[in-house]
């Protein structure tokens, strides 16, 4: 009686050798950004080219069918990754969740409709992996740097305000605390992940205002563009999450003074 032999398929497993896993992900939290899925992916293909990386696409359950979209391309392209989340919705959860979801030592956040300017990414993985930085910040407050691209009055003055009340309670100083735009060595959030209140819009500031020791920051001048596609979720609501967060992370700060 002859033994049946193993299927090829456990030889050709064997054979093939285990690949690295990404040097650097970039998370996008987004919601209704079907149209700038595949020109984003295409922008950080031509701009990140001395780095593995991988793009985590979080989506909040998108009715536009976003994340239809980012399967369509992670088929043809394993770089590209998508997270769908059921009833939960938030921008700075959605980036927890997406670094989290990734083993890459430099996590990389950015928007997903267009307005950062991938070109910066190298930059700013080269100066966490080589110069010694935890965060790099894409800045628009810097020399070189330009939020243009806001879309009305509104969005421009919650920046601007927010940006002198973050700063006052920062332990580090830094010209743009509300950058959507950022690296930071991965170790360094997994640390601060529980900390974090994870609401609102501003997961940078959310960071920054829990670490114990000023983490070495550097800012990279960047402009912000205008959107090519879709809507802005920016409104008053907005506001509310941010005085939310500063004041969950003043009442952290007082608890752990009285238990000193």
């Amino acid at each position: 009686m002859q033994v049946a032999a193993a299927p090829a398929h456990n030889d050709m497993h064997a054979r093939c050798a285990p690949r690295p896993g990404p040097q650097l992900s970039i998370i996008i939290p987004c919601y209704n950004e079907r149209g700038n899925v595949e020109p984003l992916v295409r922008a950080v293909a031509a701009a990140v080219t001395r780095y593995d990386w991988e793009l985590i696409f979080v989506d909040d359950n998108s009715p536009d069918g976003t994340i239809e979209e980012v399967w369509r391309l992670a088929r043809a392209d394993s770089r590209v990754r998508g997270i769908v989340r059921i009833d939960r919705r938030g921008l700075s959860s959605a980036v927890i969740e997406g670094i989290l979801s990734s083993s890459a030592p430099i996590v990389a956040v950015m928007d997903g409709d267009m307005q950062h300017d991938e070109s910066l990414l190298e930059q700013m993985a080269d100066a966490i992996s080589t110069q010694g930085y935890d965060v790099a910040v894409g800045s628009r407050h810097v020399e070189g740097g330009d939020n243009s691209g806001l879309a009305n009055a509104w969005r421009l003055l919650l920046s601007n305000a927010g940006i002198r009340i973050a700063q006052y309670f920062l332990p580090v100083r830094i010209t743009d605390p509300m950058s959507g735009f950022f690296a930071v060595r991965r170790d360094l959030f997994v640390r601060s992940v529980h900390e974090l209140s994870g609401t609102g819009f501003k997961i940078l500031l959310d960071m920054l205002m829990v670490q114990k020791t000023a983490p070495r920051i550097i800012e990279l001048p960047f402009v912000f563009r205008s959107r090519q596609a879709g809507e802005s979720k920016m409104g008053r609501k907005v506001l509310f999450q941010f005085v939310q967060m500063i004041s969950y992370h003043l009442r952290a700060r007082k608890k752990q003074g009285a238990n000193k």
